[in-house]
């Protein structure tokens, strides 16, 4: 491997922060028993926050961010692993307090890793990247909990952003009556996923929220949370779940015990960041498989390079996007 190569390098030093490329050696990577040769990764909500000088996310700087890579081992201290192995990383402290995918190369604690299944290239594991795993593992919970396309519509809100377009796809394609609800006009992109029906935020929260109110949906996917959460609570049919991974519209949750001790409703918390390996490794079995979308293209916003990197990380926070940007490493 190169000596040095490229990575995109956050820092901070008081009032000044800084986004840029620059050359680094494997000594200025975290620890790790494996290094990655990285091909692909991807711009998460995360991603965009750790680009930004408030942003919370990032423990120390100087830092290199990207929650998500795949790539080509080309070194290896752990028997599972050896060169030219393919590989996935998502989450743990990856782009967080470990450094992260967007460089050329990454070192990686191998309990980390994932082989990539047969049925999935580098390119497409990272248009699923952690939103398409948390959407996979928000169905699986919901399959868990004994939910079946029988036992009625299915709620994802969100639907445009990356863990609702896939938490739309994956229902669908398993025979699920999906209502897609977003604050967007994108019912094509939507339809398109698979959805049957699309409705506004203002279908779910009006700005009242009863302690128990007509049962509308068997299950929901929520990467919303907030009031929008325990409108959609006070909705669900009897025996239903709710898979809740997000928090966009607030943490607080200004529900009530009504749905939970009068309806037997789930509420199911989403960990994707440290999910257990064997939990982690069938999701990822599923997405190469009956999860995995029919058109996987269709997801992708935008790809571009590491150089176009630094410019773009933010948009996402801007809540504009689409499905999923992609980085060609």
């Amino acid at each position: 491997m190169e000596t040095t190569f490229q990575a995109v390098v956050v820092d901070k030093k008081e009032e000044d922060f800084s986004v840029q490329i620059k050359d680094i050696t494997l000594n200025d990577l975290s620890e790790g028993n494996v290094v990655v040769k990285v091909h692909y990764s991807g711009i998460n909500y995360k991603d965009g926050l750790a680009s930004t000088p408030n942003g919370k996310i990032v423990r120390s700087y100087p830092h290199i961010p990207g929650i998500d890579l795949a790539g080509v081992v080309v070194s290896s201290e752990d028997k599972r692993f050896k060169e030219g192995d393919r590989v996935i990383a998502t989450s743990y402290e990856i782009g967080v307090s470990h450094t992260g995918g967007y460089s050329e190369y990454a070192r990686i604690p191998s309990d980390w890793l994932v082989p990539l299944p047969e049925g999935l290239s580098l390119k497409e594991a990272m248009i699923i990247g952690t939103a398409g795993f948390t959407a996979a593992l928000s169905v699986q919970r919901l399959e868990d909990n004994g939910l079946t396309p029988e036992k009625g519509k299915v709620l994802v809100t969100g639907a445009t952003g990356g863990v609702g377009s896939f938490g739309v796809n994956i229902l669908a394609n398993l025979g699920f009556d999906v209502v897609a609800s977003t604050g967007k006009k994108e019912e094509e992109y939507l339809t398109k996923l698979g959805a049957k029906e699309i409705i506004g935020r203002e279908e779910i929260y009006n700005g009242t929220i009863k302690a128990i109110d007509k049962q509308l949906w068997a299950g929901a996917i929520d990467p919303v949370g907030g009031k929008q959460l325990a409108a959609i609570l006070s909705k669900i049919s009897y025996n239903g779940s709710v898979a809740v991974s997000g928090l966009t519209a607030g943490g607080e949750v200004p529900t009530s015990v009504f749905p939970f001790i009068l309806r037997g409703v789930n509420l199911l918390g989403i960990d994707s960041v440290y999910c257990p390996m064997d939990d982690r490794e069938k999701i990822w079995q599923r997405l190469a498989n009956d999860f995995k979308p029919v058109n996987l293209a269709d997801f992708i916003y935008e790809e571009v390079s590491l150089a176009e990197l630094p410019d773009k990380l933010s948009f996402i926070l801007s809540g504009e996007i689409k499905g999923r940007i992609i980085v060609k490493i």
